[in-house]
């Protein structure tokens, strides 16, 4: 067979031999064999390992596609992924403190989408095979938390009780502090003799919520999420951090970022993830597209104490960003948007000059260019925090502090 030498990674963590081919499960420097299938090489067979090579922790590793990079020291996955932000911002010209990543512990996913179906024998719930459809059960994952693992079950029981034998269902958990939060979808439609089965099984297995296609089935109670000083009962299917940890490192960049400032505007807000921490030192405007999330981030406002003043607007961001005189209003603004950035919004920040910015990130991309935009108007860029929340994935997330000109005018 054919030997290739795999020359780097790329962004979903395959080797890359010349060509381009792309290797799956291999390092740079390592000498394989494998069969060309199109620009994928198949039946690969390490002739020369990589030093950083390693038994990967995870007895599915090989066949389950939640992970990609098991098989790589944790030294050389750190590196590689704040090579990938080093990188990012080298596209662009950008030079800045590039700290060290901060990576999330094992078994500390405390949200994850698992696919459940029938068998002949019963149900089996797990992951997606890697580049397939076929559902690899995980009893062994080293990924989710141990509350999350015994969902595992519950996901099972689901499939069993509300699918055909050829659907999948997606089952959605997330840890809360009051049990398991449960979201599922693709299941068969709601008749009264399901939902009230559903039901009996939400009762019966001790589930904080059961939602079947965004209809909440029942509640035992309404599952919360603590941010700060803040329990919040975020709507069904609502953003969350991955891990805690992670939710942990941003928040400190986050804060870090902001300074001492005691009017602040977070832009996606959510539910809440930053906008109650900081109401303990400033008052709050939280901006976000759904209003469900903003009604559960003013209600958990509402009972927590000692916080100060936080209002909320809906407002779609993309489309109708806040402009530079409501941007003055702030002496610091948090910016959290999706992988695509905030292209919009970030040219009305680029406009009003705020003076200190905080951006959180989960595409290193979309950053550096937008990142780009504001050094053009005048920022600074002062560092930037890696994240790794989704350990032994090709997915990052940063956070990143700027500096800019005082707002020319500022208003309460």
């Amino acid at each position: 067979m054919t030997e290739y030498k795999i020359e780097r990674l790329g962004h979903h963590g395959d080797g890359i031999a010349a060509g381009p081919l792309y290797a799956p499960l291999t390092l740079p420097g390592e000498v394989v064999t494998g069969t060309a299938d199109g620009q994928t090489l198949r039946d690969i067979r390490i002739v020369t390992p990589s030093d950083q090579r390693v038994a990967a922790p995870c007895r599915h590793f090989r066949s389950c596609g939640g992970c990609q990079l098991q098989h790589g020291s944790d030294d050389f996955v750190a590196r590689w992924k704040e090579d990938v932000v080093r990188t990012a911002l080298g596209a662009h010209d950008i030079t800045t403190e590039l700290r060290p990543i901060v990576t999330s512990p094992a078994q500390s996913r405390r949200r994850a989408t698992l696919a459940a179906k029938r068998t002949k024998k019963g149900a089996m719930a797990g992951f997606h095979g890697r580049g397939s459809d076929v559902i690899v059960e995980i009893p062994g994952c080293q990924l989710l938390t141990p509350m999350l693992m015994q969902s595992l079950p519950i996901a099972q029981e689901l499939a069993l009780i509300g699918t055909s034998r050829k659907a999948v269902l997606a089952v959605t958990v997330t840890e809360t502090l009051d049990g398991l939060d449960v979201a599922a979808s693709g299941g068969k439609p709601l008749e009264a003799a399901l939902r009230e089965e559903l039901a009996r099984f939400c009762e019966k297995s001790g589930l904080a919520r059961l939602t079947w296609d965004d209809q909440v089935l029942a509640m035992r109670m309404p599952p919360r999420l603590r941010f700060g000083k803040g329990d919040v009962s975020p709507p069904p299917g609502a953003f969350l951090q991955a891990t805690e940890s992670g939710e942990q490192a941003l928040l400190g960049a986050v804060r870090e970022a902001v300074g001492d400032a005691t009017r602040i505007i977070d832009l996606f807000a959510g539910c809440g993830t930053f906008s109650l921490p900081l109401a303990e030192q400033a008052e709050v405007l939280a901006v976000e597209g759904e209003a469900a999330m903003l009604e559960a981030l003013d209600i958990g406002w509402r009972g927590a104490k000692g916080l100060k003043r936080l209002r909320t607007e809906t407002r779609d961001l993309f489309r109708r960003p806040l402009l530079p005189d409501e941007l003055m209003a702030a002496q610091a603004v948090v910016l959290d948007p999706p992988r695509a950035g905030a292209e919009a919004q970030v040219a009305e920040l680029a406009r009003a000059g705020t003076g200190r910015l905080a951006y959180v990130s989960c595409n290193p991309v979309s950053f550096a260019r937008d990142a780009a935009v504001l050094i053009e108007a005048g920022y600074r860029l002062d560092w930037v925090q890696p994240v790794d929340q989704f350990r032994w994935s090709a997915h990052i997330e940063l956070a990143a502090g700027f500096r800019g000109p005082e707002p020319r005018t500022a208003h309460r």
